[in-house]
């Protein structure tokens, strides 16, 4: 039943990922985005991991959709169409992408994570937060900062893609 439950939410979240970047209507993007949310959720329920499903749903579908939607809503995407011509260079990048996946799974060393017997464990007598909180802030505390100025990046550029062009206020008035 488990794995009737991890085919369900892994064939979801596939279909969800590929309407995000082929459908042309952004905010239908976003609905797509939201549905492969709620489902990486559900993927978090079957492991056990109640209090990462509450923030994916929290944070995840919640604030950092809601901030898509805001950014969308600022570019107006629809008098632009210089996006519409960079597919080529998206190809690119997704074809390196795939490349480096295909390297990274083919090293010499490379090994699995290990799999949940579907038993709860806790560090010591911390619970699911407190062991989150341990090893999120100890050992992977590199990778959680450079997300955090990925994100900082992202937003900046956001801000800089909603400005005005200075040359076209002049120009109109």
């Amino acid at each position: 039943m488990e794995q009737a439950f991890f085919f369900y939410f892994a064939f979801v979240i596939a279909a969800a990922s590929v309407l995000v970047i082929a459908v042309r209507n952004p905010i239908y993007s976003a609905m797509a985005l939201l549905v492969m949310f709620f489902h990486v959720a559900g993927l978090y329920v079957t492991l056990h991991a109640e209090f990462l499903a509450a923030v994916q749903i929290i944070v995840y579908a919640g604030a950092i959709l809601v901030l898509y939607l805001f950014v969308v809503m600022l570019l107006n995407m629809r008098q632009d169409d210089r996006y519409h011509r960079q597919w080529p260079m998206a190809a690119a990048v997704g074809l390196t992408l795939f490349i480096e996946a295909v390297i990274l799974t083919a090293m010499k060393g490379w090994t699995a994570p290990p799999v949940a017997t579907g038993r709860e464990t806790t560090v010591g007598e911390a619970g699911n937060t407190e062991a989150i909180g341990d090893v999120l802030y100890s050992t992977y505390l590199f990778p959680f900062e450079v997300a955090s100025l990925i994100l900082l990046v992202a937003m900046i550029g956001a801000i800089i893609l909603a400005k005005k062009d200075p040359e076209a206020v002049n120009s109109e008035g």
